[in-house]
């Protein structure tokens, strides 16, 4: 998209919903694919965040992952969004990759000293069903690192991220004081959401309509998205009425990735029970990584690398 199709999006946006005077305005971009002229552009145009999908800064780990740009590519587009006059910038790293060692992934967490962003997002590879990567990892072309050397990695991100002033507020999110992703907190904390666009998901809830929550996507494609708005049909598809249970359990799910853990007045407020006599059982299970105070129930971070088996006893 160049830079006034953006402005003129952002002017409507702020036309039909209005802005805060503090709004964060995200463009999510790939190295490579941007040069400085854009970039001011979409400055100029009022975007103040840039999340940029590096992945890796070394190159081999790039083209085993597909992606077409290079490690000086990924360390200049940063360069080029600092020119450009962005002071929010959040990047996209992987970690656990085939044949990664500790020491490149070391290596690259020292390289983010240099580049100084203000939010990071790593994950762990994971091999979803029914993908080109699935079918390699069947055929044993590739192999990921085991359980071991995963949570080494895990705990080395952790650890070198820390050291330069990075919050680990969510599982896989590390944040420099005052920088959380303000619209992925919006996820976690199951706070409402509209989603424009074609593929777009929104989520609801109001006590006089939807009760406890409503989420729904709209159709992908965006002739039949077009075609349904000139026509004054819905988009929507894909819709999901939640229940009382189901609301908690997704509260629950949500908010123990994160740091701040579950709001107990929060909780006990929302759903007429507190979050100690709905989960008692569950939390006698995860007593060694759950740490519950008079405000929070929180998992450490050592329940962060079990938590798809530890969240099991709360669904």
């Amino acid at each position: 998209m160049s830079g006034a199709q953006v402005e003129s999006l952002l002017n409507s946006a702020k036309r039909y919903f209005g802005f805060n005077a503090d709004v964060e305005i995200t463009l999510e971009a790939n190295p490579g694919t941007l040069d400085s002229a854009q970039l001011v552009d979409y400055r100029l145009a009022g975007v103040n965040r840039l999340s940029v999908g590096v992945q890796s800064f070394e190159n081999e780990q790039l083209r085993w992952l597909g992606r077409r740009h290079s490690s000086s590519q990924a360390v200049q587009v940063v360069e080029m969004a600092r020119s450009a006059g962005f002071n929010r910038i959040s990047l996209d790293l992987m970690f656990s990759l085939p044949q990664q060692s500790l020491t490149s992934l070391k290596s690259q967490c020292q390289l983010l000293r240099q580049l100084a962003p203000e939010h990071l997002s790593v994950y762990g590879l994971t091999v979803e069903e029914q993908t080109p990567f699935a079918a390699q990892h069947a055929d044993g072309l590739w192999q990921l690192p085991d359980d071991e050397l995963y949570r080494e990695m895990f705990m080395l991100v952790h650890e070198q991220l820390g050291d330069q002033g990075f919050e680990h507020y969510e599982i896989s999110n590390y944040a420099q004081p005052g920088e959380r992703c303000r619209h992925n907190m919006t996820y976690w904390q199951r706070r409402p959401y509209l989603g424009v666009g074609a593929g777009a998901h929104s989520f609801f809830t109001s006590t006089d309509s939807v009760g406890w929550g409503e989420r729904w996507a709209c159709e992908n494609s965006i002739e039949n998205y077009i075609q349904a708005l000139e026509s004054g049909d819905s988009p929507r598809q894909l819709c999901e009425v939640f229940t009382k249970q189901h609301a908690m359990a997704e509260t629950v799910y949500l908010a123990l990735r994160c740091r701040d853990g579950v709001d107990l007045t929060q909780f006990a407020a929302t759903f007429d029970q507190t979050f100690q006599s709905v989960y008692s059982t569950a939390m006698e299970r995860c007593s060694h990584h759950l740490t519950t105070t008079s405000q929070r129930s929180s998992l450490d971070v050592e329940g962060w690398l079990l938590y798809n088996y530890l969240i099991e006893n709360f669904l």
